[in-house]
């Protein structure tokens, strides 16, 4: 029987993505399991919001690590886990943080560019160091979903943002990432490039107003996050309920 990695990085396949929708707590995992999910990712937007933290590592890193630690012990599909920043900008810690994530049974995590509390992103090479670190410490099965927030930072989504982005992507899977994450990356041709370039399966994240799953599919992503939303969605159709009632 394959092991929960293989399982899961089995599942990236460009043109037939694996949609993850993505869970805060065990509740929502054991929905989205009963609803068919393959495997089970955390946002650390909804795990944030679901305990009244604010996103960007304010989650405690305790918390963080036996939310996952539950998670993983109440399913048997395989869990990523929205792991931000890795609660440090040191190479040797934030490895070593990883490390405890992978102790809880979680078989991935996002690992993201930006500088949290900070301004931009973290340089190429700093980056770079940041994902080899993690990989000589955690092995070679953990997934690591290296995320880049270009996209994220910009309104101008132009061909010279793509050029960045497949710089990142290419340097990210010399440094030992399993996958490429792009937020707000939509559109097909756009993809089609990235695809084409970087030696990494594409994840991309569904918004509001994205183009259809059919279509990112045929631009070879091979996996589609859902992030912040279907929280967001919940506690509205929450408020909405409870309004009806007190009324």
């Amino acid at each position: 029987m394959a092991s929960k990695f293989e399982r899961f990085a089995a599942l990236h396949v460009p043109g037939d993505p694996v949609v993850l929708y993505n869970i805060w707590d065990v509740g929502s995992a054991l929905a989205v399991e009963r609803a068919g999910a393959k495997a089970l990712a955390t946002g650390s937007h909804p795990v944030a919001d679901a305990q009244g933290w604010p996103d960007g590592q304010q989650v405690p890193l305790n918390f963080a690590l036996a939310n996952a630690k539950r998670i993983a012990d109440a399913s048997e599909l395989p869990l990523t886990v929205d792991f931000e920043s890795a609660y440090s900008d040191d190479p040797a810690q934030g490895a070593a943080n990883v490390v405890r994530l992978a102790a809880t049974g979680a078989v991935g995590c996002n690992f993201e560019d930006q500088v949290i509390g900070g301004e931009g992103l973290h340089r190429l090479d700093r980056q770079v160091e940041r994902i080899a670190a993690i990989r000589s410490a955690v092995g070679e099965a953990f997934f690591i979903n290296a995320r880049t927030d270009l996209f994220l930072k910009t309104q101008t989504y132009d061909d010279a943002l793509v050029d960045q982005v497949i710089e990142r992507g290419k340097a990210f899977a010399d440094a030992g990432a399993s996958g490429f994450f792009v937020p707000r990356l939509a559109d097909a041709r756009q993809i089609e490039r990235v695809v084409r370039e970087v030696p990494l399966p594409l994840n991309v994240i569904a918004f509001p107003g994205a183009p259809a799953k059919s279509e990112w599919a045929a631009a070879g992503v091979a996996r589609i996050s859902h992030g912040p939303f279907p929280h967001r969605a919940l506690m509205a159709k929450l408020e909405e309920m409870a309004r009806e009632a007190i009324s």
